[in-house]
């Protein structure tokens, strides 16, 4: 079903055109990646498909009634609301109509008319149908999925919450949207490694249509089925994966230039033989190759890597073997309720031409320890030794130490007071800014072209340690790829935290992990890294799925037992009976004539006493039996309704195992129930 067509779709701001001619069709269930440099149209394709821009010309066409979730970008919240309230606000046709059936529910115990109830019943019925059981369960996941506690955000306000916490918020409350497409501006960053390979996941699984603008070449990897590329001016489509998409494009611009190439070479040769014909004997033939080569449309030149930006890191001096030490450091900051240590005990060394990946949950300390390293924040034990060479470039998450207030043209000329003008501007040109550009204010930029500003200082600079804390946030495909082949070719040390598992895969040498207040080192390749964390991942769930099926078979072994301690009890107060009124026949010898003169004997009150301890016994146990299974029941059921147990395949496997357990233990607590309302009656029955 298609869900959204665009039709040679441009768009002018003014005099000046964001893209022309594309074409495009999303079909339900799609996954669309979209990709290209920044400032070429990709949020302005947002706002054709949202509604909130029409084209130039061209059309675009909508399902009637389609929903569509996007992200607040600018994450505005009232500060007053909690995390929970946020995301669960997404349901606000649910919620509302959850609160109107407490109402109702209050108001039916005094209003009883016919009116009233039959309200009652339909919104009830539409609550039901609409989802609203499992509306709780859907905002728990997706809280915990971008991790969050689901019952501390029950109490958490959003205004105590960091930008990159809110942005995880906004993203939460999105997913939980009820919309036909997901529209995904660069959702993963400010995510974890952890976090982002739950988001790939829950996309992969999603049945709805996602359109996502990202970066994260590996993200993109696992998540898109079609991909969308900007450039040149327009934007060209492409069915399959992203690795699909690349070598399709490389093929598309390989075909481009041979074509462009032959053209070229037609043309040179045209034009020689005008030029050397036209005065001579063949002048009629070359005035006629001259029309014919004027009439001939002009291919354009292939569209390539022009405009990347071009990135050199220098390292300078040498630095020694041993970059940076920490002994038995405890980074801590503290807090308005005291001092809270992030991480204790570390011991590490950062030895020269080494490039570490710094991973860990967001929170945990990772950028809190660089400072610490670096020795702009205090270590709160132990010691923090640098290398008598060493020297450092730091590239900061939040680029807060740029010049706001500065032009961007001002901000390189602060630190090469001696370049021309000339320089300057050509420094410039190599990150992407050129002509009246360079005199914008670097606080008006967005978070792109403040990272290249960034990048555009650091490369002034010549240090043998380049810390990079989040370096590609912001950045697009290209610049990526620039800054990974400037890394590589860098001759220093360096220690990068990123959340984009391509640059890492390709670079590090080393992983440092934090996890648990602790560093924990790897000595080997983010790959190798990653290879060993998947093999225990699955060596976690195998380890589950046995404990969960020495669980059950325990579980089968007891309620086996139970059966046959139930029947071993049936047994025995069915010879109880039949010795009973064995006894009775025995002794019933009557005062009646011939044959037919045998009176019942009375029983004896011992045999009373003893048939009144064994019902009151079987009557015990049944009630007992009862109890065990109801609690069983409630253990299961209580089990099944945390949202968490479906997030992995060990945990709806161990699910369906659960839900199979529930029905055999509802089977026995019917026949429980039945042999206690057994003994019940004939508890009293011989109390009668």
């Amino acid at each position: 079903m298609t869900l959204i067509s665009i039709g040679n779709a441009r768009v002018d701001f003014g005099a000046t055109e964001i893209f022309r001619d594309i074409s495009l069709t999303v079909g339900s269930g799609d996954r669309w990646a979209v990709v290209g440099r920044n400032g070429t149209g990709k949020t302005t394709l947002v706002r054709l498909i949202t509604g909130d821009l029409q084209p130039t010309s061209g059309s675009v066409a909508r399902m009637p009634g389609l929903r569509v979730a996007l992200m607040d970008q600018h994450r505005r919240f009232p500060d007053g609301m909690t995390l929970w309230e946020i995301v669960a606000d997404a349901f606000g046709d649910l919620r509302s109509l959850e609160a109107s059936l407490a109402t109702q529910a209050a108001n039916l115990e005094h209003d009883h008319g016919e009116e009233a109830m039959e309200k009652y019943g339909r919104d009830l019925e539409r609550f039901e149908r609409e989802g609203g059981y499992q509306m709780a369960a859907k905002v728990d996941a997706v809280l915990m999925g971008v991790g969050f506690d689901p019952e501390a955000a029950r109490a958490t306000s959003i205004g105590t919450l960091s930008g990159g916490e809110r942005g995880r918020v906004a993203l939460a409350r999105q997913l939980a949207t009820p919309a036909e497409i997901l529209l995904l501006d660069e959702p993963t960053n400010h995510l974890d490694l952890e976090t982002t390979a739950w988001l790939e996941q829950y996309l992969r699984d999603t049945d709805r249509t996602v359109i996502c603008i990202s970066h994260d070449r590996a993200f993109l990897a696992v998540m898109a089925n079609h991909v969308l590329h900007f450039e040149g001016g327009s934007a060209f489509s492409y069915e399959g994966s992203y690795e699909s998409f690349l070598i399709q494009r490389e093929e598309k611009r390989l075909t481009q230039q041979r074509q462009f190439d032959k053209q070229q070479s037609k043309i040179q040769s045209e034009t020689e033989y005008i030029a050397r014909n036209l005065a001579g004997q063949n002048t009629k033939q070359a005035k006629g190759r001259r029309k014919l080569l004027a009439r001939m449309p002009r291919l354009s030149a292939p569209i390539g890597g022009d405009g990347v930006m071009a990135l050199r890191l220098s390292a300078g001096d040498r630095s020694g073997d041993r970059v940076i030490e920490a002994e038995h450091v405890t980074v801590a900051v503290e807090t308005p309720n005291g001092t809270r240590e992030l991480l204790r005990d570390v011991n590490v060394v950062l030895e020269r031409n080494e490039v570490v990946a710094l991973v860990g949950p967001n929170g945990a300390g990772k950028s809190t320890l660089i400072k610490t390293l670096v020795e702009e924040h205090p270590a709160h034990a132990g010691r923090v030794k640098m290398g008598p060479s060493t020297t450092v470039a730091y590239y900061r998450q939040d680029v807060g130490h740029l010049p706001l207030d500065s032009t961007i043209y001002e901000a390189i000329a602060t630190q090469r007071p001696l370049w021309e003008r000339r320089q300057v501007q050509g420094h410039l040109g190599r990150f992407g800014f050129s002509g009246d550009e360079v005199q914008r204010t670097v606080g008006t930029l967005s978070g792109g072209e403040r990272a290249r500003v960034a990048l555009a200082l650091l490369t002034l600079s010549t240090n043998n340690l380049l810390i990079l804390d989040e370096p590609t946030n912001h950045l697009d495909v290209e610049s990526i790829e620039a800054l990974e082949d400037a890394i590589e070719a860098y001759e220093g040390s360096c220690l990068i935290v990123s959340h984009d598992r391509a640059v890492l895969r390709g670079l590090a040498t080393q992983v440092w992990e934090v996890k648990d207040q602790k560093l924990i080192i790897f000595p080997g390749s983010f790959v190798e890294w990653e290879a060993l964390r998947a093999e225990n991942k699955i060596k976690a769930e195998k380890e589950a799925r046995e404990i969960s099926q020495r669980e059950s078979e325990k579980k089968a072994k007891v309620r086996d037992r139970e059966r046959e301690l139930q029947r071993e009890r049936e047994r025995a107060d069915k010879a109880k009976e039949q010795a009973y009124d064995k006894s009775q026949g025995k002794h019933g010898h009557g005062g009646g004539h011939g044959k037919a003169g045998y009176a019942q004997a009375a029983p004896t009150s011992n045999d009373v006493r003893k048939a009144q301890r064994a019902a009151d016994k079987a009557l015990s146990d049944a009630e007992l039996r009862v109890s065990m299974l109801e609690a069983k029941i409630a253990g299961i059921t209580e089990e099944l309704d945390d949202a968490t147990l479906y997030d992995t395949p060990a945990g709806v496997q161990k699910a369906a195992a659960m839900g199979k357990a529930l029905d055999d233990t509802r089977d026995e607590l019917d026949d429980a129930v039945h042999d206690w309302t057994a003994a019940a009656e004939r508890v009293q029955q011989l109390k009668s």
